[in-house]
């Protein structure tokens, strides 16, 4: 299984394989054709509760992804479906956040990954 992340703000490549916006929210100042995209699964992406309970406040990262773990198992389709892919092909899961290292992209490719 190949997963990556990728934030939208840095150009396609070729490499990236399946590009998959993971954010529920579209970024900011980008348009649909820069950015892209073979999907946009806004399902798989935080609850907006989650993601404002976390925004400013990355000391609560492990916190965040145990609850962001339990939102995604509630969406077993959505994550077989995108573990498929993965399995395939290469995918690439699209954020928007600033940091590299604390975002739902970098969780859900966790998740993907481990579970």
């Amino acid at each position: 299984m190949t997963i990556a992340i990728k934030r939208a703000y840095d150009p396609p490549a070729a490499s990236d394989g399946f590009r998959v916006l993971v954010d529920r929210l579209w970024p900011r100042g980008v348009s649909k054709q820069s950015l892209k995209l073979d999907a946009w699964i806004r399902d798989l992406a935080p609850s907006t509760e989650l993601r404002r309970w976390v925004h400013d406040d990355m000391t609560q990262w492990e916190e965040f992804k145990k609850r962001y773990f339990r939102e995604l198992k509630a969406q077993p389709d959505l994550v077989a479906e995108l573990r498929a892919k993965a399995r395939a092909a290469r995918v690439t899961l699209i954020y928007a956040k600033r940091d590299e290292t604390h975002n739902n992209a970098a969780a859900l490719k966790e998740y993907l990954e481990r579970f």
